[in-house]
Parts: C-alpha cells; structure tokens; sequence
C-alpha cells in the first residue's frame, strides 16, 4: 500500500467541509466533492458557504496554498472519506441513498489500495453495505485479496464534534475506527493521527457505527428526563431551572437543561436507527425520543395558550430558529417546527422571527405570509408575546431590555433568571 498524498472527500456539508480543510491544512492534496454547485465554487472561492467558527480561515489558508479545491466530480485519490447525508425515511430507518451515490462516484476512480472512510452517522452494517456496493460495480476488486482481486480497505470513522466547535474538537476528541479488516482499520488510523492529538480507538466496523449511535442515545435519553421534568414542573408550578440548579447539588446527579425540543442531524435521528435494528429492545430509546419529539407541540399549545389570552392584533416574537446556539444549522430543529405551527394555527398574528444567523427564512415558511424575520429589537418592540427557543449569545442581554408587560415563554431558562 502506498502513502497516502490526495484524499477525496465527498460531501462538503457541516462535517465534510471541515475534515478536508484540517487535512488540506496538515500536508495533504484534497479535493472536496459535493453536488452542489453553489457550494463547489464558494469552497474554490475561499469561502465557507455556512457559520462554523474557524473554519474560514483554514478553507481561505488551504484554497490560497492550492492544497484544497473542490469538484463536482470524485477523482482518483489514495483515499476516500465520505461525509454525506443519512436522514431516516418515512419508517425510521436509514435512508443510504446519498452513501449509494457516493459508491457510484468512487467505484469507476478504484485500481485497488485505497482507503475508503465512511464518516456519515449510519446505523449498523452501513460501512458493510458500502462495501458491498462498490464490490457489486466493481466484481475485478475485493476487500482482502481473495482470489488475486486487488484489495480495497473500508473503514468507519464516526465523527464526534460539536457545532460551532468543530475546528477545535477535531483536533483535540478521540476517535472511533472501525475497520471491515485489521488493515482497513490501521491504514484508517494511520490517516487520521495525522491530524488527531486525541486517543484514537481501533474496533471493528459494526462496533464503531453502533458507538456514535450509542452516544447520542444517551444523550437523548438525557434530555428526555429534563424535558420531561419540565412540562411536570410546569404543570406544578415549579420553576424547573431552580429545581435542576438544586437537585445537581447532589454528587451524584447532573440533570441536563430542558429545551423545546432536540435538533440537529445527530441526536434528533441517530436514536431511530438503533430502534429500527432493535425494535422490541430499544424500549427506553424509543420512549425518549417520542417525549423529545413531543415536546415542540407542548411548547406550541403555550403559545397558542398565551395568544388567546392576548388582545386581538398581538404579535409573537420567536426568538431563535437554529437546533442550538450560535450556529445557523436548522436541521431538525424544533424552533422551526414551532414557529411554522403556531403561524399555521394563528394565521392573523404576526409572527417577527429574530434570527441573527441566518438572512432568509427557510423553505418551511414558503406560503405563510404573517411570518416575517426582522432583528431583535424591532421583534421585541413590536410583540406582546416573546417565545426564545434558542440560547443565542445574541438573546442573552435580552432580559436586561424593556420586556414589562409582555408575556415571556422561555424553553432555555435564560430569561426567567
């Protein structure tokens, strides 16, 4: 096997665009692949096409340097690292289409010897159906040399950051490499500790894709039990982020912070595919997904609540549409969810959506005329009703303004304190 010098990665989205500027920034010849147009030129413009901190200084670094460019097209490469979607479909289960059509743009570059990483979350056997994909359009290769073939090496390496960390956790977290062979894994190791100051853990392939679901399972199930205990609080008359504050005195307990619901392409589905592999088993997981699903319609019954209280003609302002803080990736978000139902059940009340990561409204508002994005101080001016659904930096100095008289529903505890 020869030395790694080009890597290709396909998918140039939240984690792939990334992980091909960290390696283009580490000694490497990349080539980021993706089928957006508008992202391919932006990347080969030096720029970054969404907010991750950081990051825009390593693409513009890379492009400049001529170590990273981008492509619509996959070349041929030493290695393969592919960062592309895995929504689940309508069934809960995986839907693997986009690692299918990451195989079909890899399998015609392959002589034998390269290293194909899949990054996106899967759930159980994907890095085995990828194989087995490539191998089908390419029957002349193999995994081990069985038979002569030229030997391809497959391995998953989950990624592990946080949103609007990435740059750092990169670095410093440590990873997960499971290979199909012992060979796959050590190659993929070898790749990564190029980079990697953290610990980097070598398993099988079914192991390392069942880790980052695992992961974040127990951080949903989490979650759940502060949500839960929210909505119970609520009905008490309880302040729940006074009683978490104190129950995590205990040395013991550390109860997460509830919110309105959970986001994002990690927590908000990885759980699901564990269910959909162990139905009958994933009782706990499958419960705390439902109170994490639920817990958006919980928040909009509030507001719906709090409007029919309201004089005839009150706004709402919704502060915040991104799945968390200061970052402007909307998706799964239950902020979204939210405030596209509460403009759909009270379509005569304006609804001023102060979002400062963003500068247009998602496609989900296509159609809703009485939704508007403005910024924070026109939204709080002109609305008698003030919903904060994320903990935006930007929002926190919003309880140090003028909120007399208006109704306060607040799902992240930073304005009621």
């Amino acid at each position: 096997m020869g030395t790694i010098q080009r890597v290709a990665v396909i998918g140039l989205g939240y984690i792939g665009l990334p992980t091909a500027a960290i390696l283009a920034t580490n000694g490497f010849e990349v080539v980021g692949v993706d089928v957006n147009r508008r992202t391919v030129e932006s990347v080969n413009a030096g720029e970054v096409p969404f907010v991750e901190p950081d990051l825009g200084v390593h693409v513009a670094g890379a492009v400049s340097r001529g170590s990273l460019r981008a492509s619509l097209d996959t070349p041929k490469a030493d290695a393969y690292i592919v960062a592309v979607p895995t929504p689940f479909s309508a069934d809960r289960s995986a839907d693997l289409s986009y690692i299918e059509a990451a195989a079909r743009g890899i399998a015609p570059q392959l002589e034998g010897g390269e290293l194909v990483v899949l990054e996106s979350t899967s759930p159980p056997r994907a890095t085995r159906h990828l194989a087995d994909y490539i191998l089908n359009l390419r029957p002349d290769l193999s995994l081990d040399g069985a038979g002569g073939k030229p030997a391809i090496l497959l391995a998953h390496c989950p990624e592990r950051v946080l949103p609007g960390r990435v740059m750092i956790e990169l670095v410093t977290n440590d990873r997960i490499i499971g290979g199909i062979t012992q060979e796959a894994a050590e190659r993929a190791k070898a790749l990564y500790a190029t980079f990697c100051q953290g610990e980097i853990h070598v398993t099988d392939d079914i192991t390392a894709e069942m880790a980052k679901l695992v992961e974040n399972s127990f951080r949903d199930v989490n979650i759940a039990f502060a949500n839960e205990l929210s909505v119970i609080s609520d009905r008490l008359g309880i302040d729940v982020w006074e009683l978490i504050r104190l129950a995590n005195h205990h040395p013991r307990v550390n109860i997460l912070q509830p919110g309105p619901g959970v986001g994002g392409h990690c927590i908000a589905v990885d759980p699901w595919f564990i269910v959909a592999e162990a139905p009958e088993q994933a009782r706990l997981i499958k419960i705390a997904r439902t109170v994490n699903d639920t817990k958006p319609l919980w928040v909009v019954d509030k507001v719906i609540q709090a409007l029919e209280a309201a004089p005839l003609g009150t706004q709402i302002a919704i502060l915040g549409l991104a799945f968390k803080a200061n970052i402007d990736d909307l998706r799964e978000s239950p902020a979204v969810e939210i405030t596209r139902l509460v403009a759909e059940r009270s379509p005569e009340s304006k609804i001023n959506v102060v979002e400062p990561h963003v500068e247009q409204l998602p496609h989900q508002f296509t159609g809703l005329d009485n939704v508007e994005l403005t910024d924070l101080t026109v939204g709080l001016k002109n609305s008698g009703i003030v919903v904060l659904l994320v903990d935006h930096d930007d929002f926190k100095a919003a309880g140090q303004l003028d909120l007399d008289g208006k109704v306060i529903i607040d799902t992240r505890g930073i304005l009621s304190v």
